[in-house]
């Protein structure tokens, strides 16, 4: 576990993979921020956002698209200027957007969690690439880790209450789920799953929110396969980068932390890189699906 980039984020958050630009794409939630991370050169360039960020995936060369609390947009990489893809939720005001990611057909999937993170209002959206917006699932309270897997044929969920991982039916025709089961119980002494990432092998890697560490699970048997320690309380998503996809970003957070855990964890908020021995797979973009050449 090494220091990639030391940063006091708030909520850092949301890491993904930009392989045309080998750029790692996160956000500060709190701070209302959108940062662009060079690894070669250790460039990390900001863009403040009007609102909480919840989460960022690729778009085009000029584009990515983020989901802030009121609607999801298409930002302006250079100049931060924001373009409307959908306005859902822009009326409810007890959520705000979290995790999200794009499914091998180029839909963005995005969560809405409980800004008291209390009750169960939130909810899981498609939005496809013309701003058509699905409700998927409901009764959400922290919408979290969402992956799919190499033959995208399942798809992997978090509501982090819950301590579950939960995988679906994809059916890549329709971009639609179905016959939810429950393939990961995490160990509520090793904290609330997070963020979440999957290798080559279809294992599941997952950031643990109060827990000090990121774990990778088997979800065919739900075993633990290794656990790593970060150092930093709250890890809060991880995502596989570099030109090999060999590489793990990890977000960490300094919010819900006490004077002596800051002090125990001083880079807590910071960016790390781990060597974890296997491949991630290509993070899927907005509007570009996995089956056809049509880019946007």
């Amino acid at each position: 576990m090494e220091l990639e980039l030391e940063y006091q984020a708030a909520l850092g958050e949301g890491p993904v993979w930009n392989a045309k630009t080998q750029e790692l794409y996160w956000v500060d939630i709190l701070s209302k921020q959108l940062h662009i991370y060079n690894p070669n050169n250790k460039e990390n360039r900001s863009i403040e956002l009007p609102g909480l960020v919840g989460t960022v995936v690729p778009f085009t060369s000029r584009q990515a698209v983020v989901a802030l609390e009121n609607g999801i947009y298409k930002v302006n990489l250079k100049s931060g200027d924001l373009q409307l893809l959908s306005d859902v939720e822009a009326t409810q005001l007890e959520n705000r957007f979290n995790d999200g990611k794009c499914d091998p057909n180029g839909n963005l999937w995005v969560g809405s969690m409980n800004l008291a993170e209390e009750a169960a209002t939130g909810n899981l959206y498609k939005i496809a690439p013309d701003g058509t917006t699905t409700k998927m699932l409901d009764s959400i309270t922290i919408s979290n880790g969402i992956v799919w897997d190499r033959r995208a044929t399942t798809m992997y969920y978090i509501d982090t209450p819950t301590g579950v991982i939960r995988a679906f039916d994809y059916d890549k025709n329709t971009a639609s789920i179905s016959n939810e089961r429950v393939v990961v119980k995490v160990d509520p002494a090793d904290g609330f799953p997070d963020g979440m990432a999957i290798d080559e092998n279809n294992n599941l890697w997952v950031g643990l929110w109060n827990g000090n560490a990121v774990i990778q699970y088997d979800p065919k048997t739900g075993e633990t396969l290794q656990k790593v320690a970060v150092p930093a309380h709250n890890v809060t998503a991880v995502a596989f980068g570099g030109p090999d996809l060999d590489i793990m970003y990890i977000t960490t957070a300094r919010v819900d932390m006490t004077e002596e855990e800051l002090e125990q964890y001083p880079l807590a908020g910071s960016v790390f890189r781990y060597s974890p021995g296997v491949k991630g797979q290509k993070a899927d973009v907005f509007g570009q699906s996995r089956f056809t050449s049509n880019t946007p």
